[in-house]
């Protein structure tokens, strides 16, 4: 078939190479809370590894360490500072 002929052309979008979030040096620990805290929703939660572009070995690694540091007390099971953060309309103290 005839490249001109194509029913959909290829569309040329340009992909760039984003960088890989965890570098070589790193290392994933549950003691690596800079690293770990890049992994995690503002409400605390585990991003999925579409959302991370991480590979399968590593989501599980980033997963295990968030749990144990979790337990740990290192990190919080739930962020809901926000939620639960009470308005003063000027109404007199309770």
């Amino acid at each position: 078939m005839d490249k001109s002929k194509r029913l959909f052309p290829k569309s040329k979008r340009s992909f760039r190479k984003r960088l890989p979030p965890i570098q070589s040096g790193d290392r994933i620990d549950y003691r690596n809370m800079s690293l770990i805290s890049r992994f995690i929703s503002e409400q605390g939660k585990i991003l999925s590894r579409r959302v991370n572009r991480l590979s399968l070995k590593q989501q599980r690694l980033i997963t295990i360490a968030i749990k144990q540091a979790r337990i740990l007390s290192l990190l919080p099971f739930l962020n809901n500072e926000k939620k639960f953060e009470k308005k003063r309309v000027g109404h007199s103290n309770y």
